[in-house]
């Protein structure tokens, strides 16, 4: 799925395309993927582009705006004439699009189009009011983000808020690092690289982590957000940037995937456990 870092990577190229071009028609051909009547955008101006967690609300120029969510292996991919030669990823599902993961088509002013893949189906897209957007669920129980440069209200996660969290929560601190209503944008792929560098297992309970290891933990979190960030994401499974490309950081895992590896820090092996459900990577030599 994709997190923080991938999202951020996605907002940033959706501000750089796709804003300013108008909405001409859309296309729907996986009726569950898309909530409301097209014709409430059709026409409109996309004006901005937002991120809260892991979701994204485009902004238009009338009474609504799009809220997106990518789940697990949703994609927006833009197209126009300058960028139709970009060679794409195999992740999008074809040499061109649409491809067979193409469920839902915006076609744009200007010959542009904008594609929403998703091998899955369990992404959506949905028109809502712009009064309505703050209050729904997914974005009002976002927690604090471990990221400098928010947008639409979000707090950036304090040390002071984040020891608290910890404090308060006998589970593991990798399934509370995941929890998007305590701390917003952090997924598997960042929750086990943090908690690498910070030498700290994935088994340990939050409130037995002490206030130096929090605070190693805090600034690691945020160190592996920014590098994350820097490689234009992870394309370990099936991210791409808003041109069909692969993002970077997967060349630069230190533990998520590593099983069997050596760990670059101690010397021991990287072991792979199942952790609230999600394949959990880590060294036992020196995560203690």
């Amino acid at each position: 799925m994709p997190e923080l870092p991938e999202v951020e990577t996605l907002k940033l190229g959706l501000q750089k395309y796709l804003v300013g071009h108008k909405i001409e028609d859309i296309e729907v051909r996986v009726a569950k993927i898309f909530q409301g009547d097209p014709k409430d955008v059709t026409g409109a101006e996309v004006k901005d582009i937002k991120r809260v967690g892991k979701g994204l609300i485009i902004e238009l120029d009338n009474n609504f705006d799009l809220v997106v969510h990518l789940k697990m292996t949703g994609q927006l991919v833009y197209q126009d004439a300058k960028t139709q030669s970009i060679v794409l990823s195999k992740k999008v599902g074809g040499e061109t699009l649409p491809s067979k993961y193409s469920h839902v088509i915006f076609t744009l002013d200007q010959g542009a189009k904008l594609y929403f893949n998703d091998l899955r189906r369990f992404g959506y897209i949905k028109i809502i009011k712009k009064q309505n957007v703050a209050s729904l669920p997914f974005f009002k129980e976002m927690g604090p983000e471990p990221f400098s440069r928010p947008d639409f209200g979000q707090k950036t996660l304090s040390f002071v808020e984040f020891r608290s969290i910890l404090e308060k929560s006998g589970l593991a601190i990798k399934v509370l690092l995941m929890n998007q209503k305590k701390i917003g944008g952090i997924g598997n792929i960042y929750a086990n690289e943090a908690l690498f560098k910070a030498g700290i297992s994935p088994k340990r309970r939050a409130k037995d982590v002490s206030n130096q290891e929090a605070k190693t933990l805090y600034n690691a979190i945020f160190e592996v957000i920014e590098k994350g960030l820097k490689f234009g994401g992870s394309s370990d499974e099936n991210f791409v940037n808003v041109l069909g490309e692969e993002g970077q950081y997967q060349q630069h895992f230190l533990a998520y995937g590593q099983e069997g590896k050596k760990c670059s820090i101690c010397g021991g092996t990287i072991e792979k456990i199942q952790l609230g459900g999600r394949g959990t990577y880590f060294c036992p030599k020196h995560q203690k």
